[in-house]
């Protein structure tokens, strides 16, 4: 059994008979009254976000997980296929398991969360940020570049994106994975 002094962000607890990830928290320590800890759950089963107060000192389940590299190899419909970079043992995850799976390029190695106790995959990590090329955008206006006006742009993987106005097709953008946002264009 862990505290609320234990909760850190990817830490995975049973919650309302559920297992749930926590994606966001804040501790919080009032002038007036005992402390608690706001918290952004994410459910591992069904990909549902719930928002939750704990008091200090709230006692909470912990759930043992094991983390392992998986390469991402393609997807049919909803369901994404990875093989284990260790033993080429391959699974099957539904779409609603990945918090990105639009900025996923075949090839990718992402991080798998695994129960320890059962051998079930219950979350995938990406990278914090991705390379992928720019496949559709619409040329820039020149001269607009006086403020931070941006244009939709299509990657490789079908994702749009959001990228400033000198980002042409072919150019190749690293993208924060976490909000799906344009950091910067790569120079090759």
């Amino acid at each position: 059994m862990a505290t609320t002094s234990d909760i850190k962000k990817g830490l995975c607890i049973v919650f309302n008979n559920d297992t749930y990830k926590i994606i966001e928290f804040l501790h919080v320590k009032p002038g007036k009254g005992p402390a608690f800890v706001r918290t952004k759950l994410k459910s591992l089963t069904t990909g549902k976000v719930v928002d939750n107060t704990f008091s200090a000192g709230h006692k909470i389940e912990e759930v043992r997980v094991e983390t392992r590299k998986y390469q991402y190899l393609y997807s049919d419909g909803d369901t994404y296929h990875f093989m284990n970079n260790d033993d080429y043992t391959q699974i099957q995850l539904q779409k609603e398991l990945l918090d990105r799976p639009d900025l996923m390029k075949e090839g990718e190695v992402v991080t798998v969360i695994v129960r320890a106790a059962d051998e079930i995959p219950l979350s995938v990590d990406m990278p914090a940020s991705v390379v992928l090329e720019v496949t559709h955008t619409e040329p820039g206006v020149k001269g607009n570049t006086a403020t931070n006006a941006t244009k939709p742009a299509t990657v490789e993987t079908g994702a749009r994106v959001n990228v400033p106005l000198f980002i042409n097709e072919g150019d190749k953008i690293k993208i924060e994975t976490e909000k799906g946002t344009y950091q910067e264009r790569i120079k090759e």
